[in-house]
């Protein structure tokens, strides 16, 4: 039978009631109200016994198809309010909300939402009857009917295998690339900048006044012995044959 349609009797089995029921603190009063209220949608907290990804309807099914087809297969899925609920690993939410940034996901890409902890979902009733009312038996309008979500992929075991985060981003990459599959449009060119204003030139700088030319003559220098150095005695003795001599060293 084709999952996609209501024609069939959704339900969830006994032990998959426990499961859910193990997502809450109290285990024991969500499955005393599921057994007492089949029908009834109930809230159930994420990041203990599983994180939920929500997509769109059709991208959502595209992902779901992509991980039957290429992929390990699926955990249990609800779909409700046009959205496709997969139930994922404990820890999935956290890891799998930045990756879809990564794969250059555009805004154009269907919106992944990522319910981890601290998060709460609405679970689709237990069990529902065929006619897509509330109760058994109940007229329409009685009950929860279509609004309250419905189970393509109902819990069936107790600990059912739950796909990881790097097994529904290939699935939700693969959907993006499908053919059908929303493309991102493609950037528009920039238009070209405008030519900025070209400044006036600048005027002439004035000519520097010519130098006088003068001719400068450096000082002589001459090299000039202290009178008050005392001369040693040898040179002093020398000094004085030099002298008498008649010479100088200047």
């Amino acid at each position: 039978m084709d999952i996609w349609t209501y024609e069939s009797v959704e339900y969830v089995t006994v032990a998959g009631e426990a499961w859910l029921a193990s997502a809450s603190e109290y285990p024991r009063s969500v499955r005393a109200l599921l057994q007492s209220r089949p029908w009834a949608p109930v809230q159930l907290p994420c990041g203990r016994a599983f994180d939920v990804v929500s997509l769109p309807d059709l991208p959502g099914r595209r992902v779901l198809e992509a991980l039957w087809r290429s992929g390990p297969g699926c955990g249990p899925v609800a779909a409700g309010r046009g959205r496709i609920l997969l139930f994922a690993a404990v820890g999935t939410a956290e890891r799998l909300r930045p990756l879809p940034a990564w794969e250059e996901w555009g805004p154009a890409r269907p919106v992944v939402l990522c319910h981890g902890l601290g998060d709460t979902i609405t679970v689709p009733p237990v069990q529902r009857p065929v006619d897509g009312t509330g109760r058994p038996g109940a007229g329409a309008g009685a009950g929860t009917g279509a609004g309250a979500g419905r189970w393509i992929v109902a819990p069936d075991r107790r600990d059912p295998w739950l796909p990881d985060a790097p097994a529904l981003l290939r699935a939700c990459v693969r959907a993006a690339h499908a053919p059908g599959a929303a493309r991102p449009a493609p950037r528009a060119a920039l238009p070209p900048a405008p030519a900025l204003p070209q400044a006036p030139p600048l005027p002439p700088l004035p000519a520097l006044p010519a130098l006088p030319s003068t001719a400068v003559t450096a000082p002589r220098v001459t090299a000039l012995r202290r009178p008050d150095h005392p001369w040693p005695p040898r040179l002093r003795a020398v000094e004085g044959q030099r002298r008498h001599a008649g010479q100088t060293d200047f």
